[in-house]
């Protein structure tokens, strides 16, 4: 969805203005890590049963580059439009952390495998409202390594750390950004666009509640008017979730707003978000690239690659979210923000495709079952159309059996819950149920026998009390189990009634 932005957030009491780039760091869905050949599949793993001395970088290991790895990074640099460079290499990144054994990380300085992209996303302003894209510039998207994970905890009455090294060494994408961005809200529909394009290229599931895509925003701000850069800038790390970032970034904010209006100017730091305090918190100084003492990795060659490669790559991509939005209200006429729902998972685009190829009816009906019943239901269970059991042709049976009145839409809305509980078809359902719609005879006996037990409510409504005709219906739905066309219902009601 487009997110709404209020243009007073765009400046900070008419004096400055906020300028926000984001690393954003992203863990590939490869089989093995980065360097060697253990399994990057370790969420959940016990601690430290996924290592060897390559990835704990014991005396005398040799990395080996994963190739798979290499090409998701070049995809997703086409996918944001950066230019893919023919040579490139990997760098050793010095600095000593407990998270990496061997004292230093391996990963790229000035020879990515791409740089100079963008990504464009689409905000609402609220006065005047009005939907604008904004380029978001790419500076480039780099491949490192992963580092364990520190885990803080008392034993004994002691304070101690301890590191489970699994994840250390798994493929590890950096995006970073230009600075762009002028509001958390922008920021936050980058990030998102980002994690859908990461998601159709199906080379990460971008989980950030799993760690597998974490937000680095890099905040400051500037008097109005100013076209440099400031001369600091604060680093947020690691942050797992969209809703964190926002609330950190715009805690931030309020937080320079003051010090630079005290006339101070914030330090140079690295922070984290605190969310129980709601409040960003000094974690330590913002080291800068000198410090990190970057050098070729001897262990490892460069690369050079040809033309010709980076054309497959280029023509292997998928249709991308931008495309098929615009394709879907094209072909299917849809809405804006039905096109919208739909691109945002792209599981979901394919099983309404497929559900309309199966109807053989009315896209619109599709698209309002899908983007009202089956998403509200999902929504209350927390998942995705990708973790139910259910097929488009399912849904396709279901508004069948609807268009030829086999069941009514209140039936049809009490099978969908239970199609997603069983996996069963609707057909199944409806014989082991007993739902079929009761036919117009039926019916008509059914409101007669209603009448003569609720003769009151009858004279009510003949005497002018309108009321009475939805207590009816609600008898007769009652009698037949909800198995009755309300309309049918109602009109027959009527008959009798003023007949």
């Amino acid at each position: 969805m487009t997110p709404a932005m209020n243009d007073k957030q765009l400046t900070i009491d008419g004096k400055y203005e906020v300028v926000i780039g984001l690393e954003v760091h992203i863990e590939l869905s490869t089989k093995s890590k980065m360097f060697c050949r253990c399994s990057a599949d370790y969420f959940g793993a016990e601690p430290n049963s996924h290592t060897c001395p390559i990835c704990l970088g014991l005396p005398g290991a040799m990395p080996k580059a994963n190739k798979l790895a290499i090409e998701f990074a070049q995809k997703l640099a086409v996918a944001l439009n950066c230019q893919i460079q023919l040579g490139s290499k990997f760098d050793r990144k010095n600095y000593f952390y407990p998270d990496l054994a061997k004292g230093y990380q391996i990963s790229q300085y000035d020879l990515p495998f791409s740089k100079k992209g963008y990504i464009e996303i689409f905000v609402t302003t609220k006065n005047p409202k009005k939907e604008s894209a904004r380029k978001i510039g790419i500076t480039r998207v780099h491949l490192e390594e992963d580092t364990g994970k520190l885990s803080h905890a008392a034993i004994n009455g002691r304070r101690v750390t301890l590191i489970d090294f699994n994840r250390s060494g798994v493929p590890l994408m950096e995006v970073v950004s230009e600075p762009d961005m002028r509001s958390a809200i922008e920021a936050k529909a980058y990030a998102q666009k980002l994690q859908q394009i990461v998601r159709y290229l199906e080379i990460s599931d971008a989980d950030m509640e799993k760690g597998s895509m974490r937000i680095e925003p890099n905040i400051s701000l500037r008097k109005i008017g100013d076209k440099t850069l400031p001369e600091y800038k604060v680093e947020l790390k690691n942050i797992n979730s969209f809703k964190f970032a926002e609330k950190a970034i715009n805690f931030e904010i309020e937080r320079q707003s003051k010090i630079l209006t005290s006339g101070q100017i914030p330090v140079q730091e690295t922070r984290g978000w605190d969310e129980k305090g709601s409040r960003t918190v000094t974690q330590r100084s913002k080291e800068f690239a000198h410090d990190y003492r970057y050098f070729p990795e001897p262990d490892l060659p460069p690369f050079d690659f040809s033309s010709s490669y980076i054309q497959k790559l280029q023509t292997s991509l998928p249709e991308l979210p931008d495309a098929k939005r615009d394709r879907l209200i094209k072909q299917y006429k849809l809405l804006e923000t039905e096109a919208d729902l739909l691109s945002q998972d792209k599981d979901l685009s394919i099983f309404f495709e497929h559900t309309v190829k199966a109807y053989k009816g009315n896209p619109k009906k599709v698209i309002n079952w899908i983007t009202g019943e089956l998403l509200r239901r999902l929504n209350e269970l927390g998942k995705t159309i990708g973790q139910i059991d259910l097929l488009p042709a399912q849904i396709a049976e279901l508004l069948y059996l609807v268009d030829k009145d086999k069941i009514t839409s209140a039936t049809a809305k009490e099978l969908l819950e239970k199609m997603i509980q069983t996996g069963k078809s609707a057909g199944e359902l409806i014989s082991e149920l007993n739902l079929t719609s009761i036919s117009k005879e039926q019916l008509k006996g059914v409101i007669e026998k209603i009448i003569k037990a609720n003769l009151r409510a009858a004279t009510d409504f003949k005497n002018g009390k309108k009321e009475s005709l939805e207590f009816l219906i609600g008898q007769v739905q009652k009698e037949v189990k909800g198995r009755a066309d309300p309309t049918s219902v109602r009109a027959l009601l009527l008959k009798d009634l003023e007949g």
